[in-house]
């Protein structure tokens, strides 16, 4: 689709031209008619899909440039999104002159966003807990707010921001035009568009869900964790689900590749509960690559993208084998399920032969048994939660402003009642913990450890 078959103004046609937007990418082309019709849509978009252009042409078209009032809000999960979608939008909007465009994000000077503010904007493109906080000291304000965008919706629910976007929607008009922008639609993401939109329409740059890809492999081997480091160090995935058939041996093969460093953490039915979450946590914010795991303490478990996932046992039943490689090749990449087992399970092993299976000897592995595999975050614990207050936004302001972190070192943020926990980029978990066990969180003392 070209973009001149849209109701656009022909000075924004050669705008779009000049920046090389020749043809509209799929997300543009299916979601612009909706947006420049006001509609709410929830829209299904990876990053590098063209999304920002998708909803900023929208905001941008409607835009009355004499009215200085907000009349768009953009709100994204981290500083460094803002800024590219601060500048993305400012190259779009050369297409009329005087579009004031004001980003609010943590890490930078407060008055002199107070100072910027006093004289107006058009669109403000913000992190939640800064515009919250400007909307508090009403030095913000969204009467005359026509449209607002959730960027990468799924990550600011995963960065714990849904208290501070509701809050925000506190002050913003009813009758207004909401957009959504997520890499994923998952029940919570779906729930909140239930709640902040009217009549969303869904569009997605995928007509049809289609079956999990996942490429099946079964290992004949005389010893099961040889062979798994030798998968590890050929294939290299970002994170892996190990399952066995009993607690004794998720919890033993846990401690065997730690010894062996390889990261790993086991979850099974003696744990208490704070110690699940632990390392629950751990597993989904990046901080623990590989989880050892039985069935029954699986259950529930919902980890997006998930590279591999290993049958160390042969399961009880096809249906358990099917349950457990469906949690690999999600959100449309292209999952691995390996099962290993050795000469006296061969006769199970052989029932699951078909077609579409692989079946090697460890053998054919190239990879070493000296390869480790150590985190690319680790946790740092606050004690203290949402019962404190604590935000989000009020940890991330904490750790880019006075422990003076780069906010793209910053992984995960989960806020629990009494408890929160960050994951940091290893190589600076050792200052981080020393700048903010020394520092102030919200102008509080909390006791911060590193899990």
């Amino acid at each position: 689709m070209n973009f001149s078959t849209l109701p656009l103004e022909d000075s924004m046609l050669q705008t779009l031209d000049s920046l090389g937007y020749k043809q509209a990418t799929p997300i543009q082309e299916q979601s612009l008619p909706y947006i420049l019709d006001g509609k709410d849509i929830i829209a299904e978009a990876k990053t590098g899909s063209g999304k920002t252009a998708a909803f900023g042409i929208g905001l941008l078209s409607k835009l009355d440039v004499k009215k200085f009032r907000v009349q768009s809000l953009v709100l994204c999960p981290t500083r460094e999104l803002a800024d590219q979608v601060a500048k993305e939008l400012r190259k779009i909007a050369r297409f009329k002159h005087n579009i004031k465009i004001l980003m609010l994000t943590g890490g930078e000077s407060f008055g002199k966003q107070l100072g910027s503010l006093s004289h107006q904007a058009h669109i403000i493109v913000g992190t939640p807990g800064r515009v919250l906080k400007h909307l508090n000291k009403e030095s913000l304000e969204l009467s005359n707010l026509q449209t607002l965008v959730l960027d990468e919706a799924d990550r600011m629910l995963d960065m714990g921001f849904l208290e501070e976007v509701e809050s925000v929607l506190s002050f913003a008009p009813s009758e207004r035009q909401t957009l959504l922008f997520s890499a994923t639609y998952d029940a919570t993401v779906l729930e909140i568009s239930k709640k902040i939109q009217k009549d969303a329409i869904s569009v997605k740059t995928t007509h049809e869900e289609v079956a999990n890809k996942i490429r099946e492999t079964f290992y004949a081997t005389p010893n099961k964790e040889d062979c798994f480091v030798k998968i590890l160090s050929e294939f290299k995935p970002q994170n892996v689900i190990v399952f066995t058939n009993t607690k004794v041996q998720a919890k033993e093969l846990a401690e065997s590749l730690q010894k062996r460093k390889i990261d790993a953490l086991a979850i099974h039915g003696d744990l208490e509960q704070y110690e699940r979450n632990d390392v629950l946590v751990q597993f989904s914010n990046k901080s623990c690559p590989i989880l050892v795991a039985t069935d029954v303490a699986a259950r529930g478990l919902d980890i997006k993208e998930l590279s591999m996932v290993v049958n160390f046992d042969i399961p009880h039943g096809k249906e358990t084998y099917t349950h457990r490689i469906g949690r690999t090749g999600r959100a449309g990449a292209e999952g691995m399920a390996i099962t290993l087992y050795s000469s006296y399970e061969s006769d199970n092993a052989n029932e699951y032969r078909d077609i579409k299976r692989e079946f090697l000897e460890e053998s054919d592995l190239k990879g070493s048994l000296d390869f480790q595999m150590p985190p690319a975050y680790i946790t740092l614990v606050i004690e203290g939660g949402k019962k404190d207050k604590l935000r989000a936004g009020d940890l991330l302001g904490a750790l880019t402003g006075d422990a003076g972190l780069d906010g793209s070192s910053i992984g995960k943020i989960d806020i629990y009642d009494r408890q929160a926990y960050v994951a940091i980029e290893t190589k600076f978990i050792d200052d981080a913990h020393k700048r903010l066990k020394s520092g102030k969180i919200k102008g509080k003392k909390f006791s911060v450890w590193v899990l």
